[in-house]
């Protein structure tokens, strides 16, 4: 993966819905050589997907605590009953598991406190092998996903002529 590629991953993480033509322009290609680039890091899944990014308020979840989980048993069968159905629950958006303690972090995306509330008492704290469940509340968002770094120390500056690829 060369400059080109990392300008054009760069770009379409900023805006997703770019034209090739657009996209082109913004990275210094002409619009063939630059689909081709796109469509070969599609190939490649260095690009998995496109989606739109919500406002969570906007479609009723706008409550987003952390929770932090303790295992109580940590066994194969266990940790893959836990970790299947995490990931069957809408409500987790985001699942990690942790070196040490503790054992997972989630994101949970929910109306309010009280949905909040219900969702630990009825579902989560009914998942096997669960020892704690740690709220995490957050005062504010300080810095938003903008998409993951790709530049490797490289400039990404709009407008630069780029070499024809």
């Amino acid at each position: 993966m060369d400059r080109l590629d990392r300008r054009i991953l760069h770009e379409l993480q900023q805006d997703g819905r770019l034209t090739n033509a657009e996209l082109a322009d913004r990275v210094g290609l002409t619009p063939s050589p630059c689909l081709r680039r796109v469509r070969h890091l599609e190939q490649q899944g260095v690009i998995r997907g496109y989606r739109a990014q919500l406002d969570p308020v906007a479609v009723d979840r706008g409550f987003q605590p952390f929770v932090t989980v303790v295992m109580r048993h940590e066994d194969r069968s266990t940790v893959a009953e836990f970790e299947r159905r995490v990931a069957e629950l809408p409500e987790v958006v985001e699942a990690h598991r942790l070196f040490g303690d503790p054992d997972y972090l989630l994101r949970i995306a929910v109306a309010d406190l009280s949905a909040y509330e219900r969702f630990v008492t009825d579902v989560l704290s009914g998942l096997p092998g669960i020892a704690q469940v740690h709220s995490h509340l957050t005062m504010k968002q300080v810095k938003a996903d903008r998409g993951i770094p790709v530049d490797r120390g490289l400039p990404l500056e709009r407008g630069r002529p780029a070499e024809r690829a």
